[in-house]
């Protein structure tokens, strides 16, 4: 039984996968959950020395997700990442609200604010998936809200698409 060592994993059987592996990892400070998806009983060390790759590169990648991120906050038909804050900043009780942002800061906007706290908490891999490689999940606290911005990039942390979901 052919086995291939991944960060984080450990040991897997190549030719006997699960569909499902994950972990949590102190990420930044933070809890990350990184998990892997399979739709295959087996898959070629290639495709694992890139899932190897792309977690030894979490961190370059999750700066790029932020750069998207900021990109989408700043342009004006962007709607993924202001609507996620502006959603947030109408729902949220004033009390939630203040658990995560300086509500009574008049120097700085609330919505930036808001966009400061925005996290990475999920990397989903899916090394032989044809539609999408990885799937980043950012959230302002997960104790506080199910909405996620998420990102979609292909195995080389390149912007598929971004979206809101829950």
């Amino acid at each position: 039984m052919a086995k291939f060592t991944l960060p984080h994993f450990g040991q897997i059987a190549t030719d006997n996968l699960e569909e499902f592996y994950d972990v949590d990892i102190n990420f930044n400070g933070n809890k990350l959950q990184i998990d892997l998806n399979f739709e295959n009983k087996n898959i070629e060390f290639s495709q694992l020395e890139k899932v190897k790759l792309f977690i030894e590169n979490l961190e370059k990648f999750n700066k790029q997700n932020k750069s998207y991120i900021l990109d989408d906050y700043n342009d004006e038909d962007g709607d993924t990442v202001k609507f996620y804050l502006e959603h947030h900043l109408e729902e949220l009780e004033k009390e939630e609200l203040s658990k995560i942002i300086n509500v009574e800061d008049d120097t700085t906007e609330q919505e930036k604010q808001l966009l400061a706290k925005l996290n990475i908490v999920r990397v989903g891999l899916y090394p032989d998936s044809e539609d999408t490689f990885a799937i980043f999940d950012y959230s302002i606290g997960e104790e506080i809200t199910n909405y996620l911005v998420v990102i979609n990039t292909n195995e080389t942390g390149e912007l598929d698409y971004m979206s809101m979901e829950s």
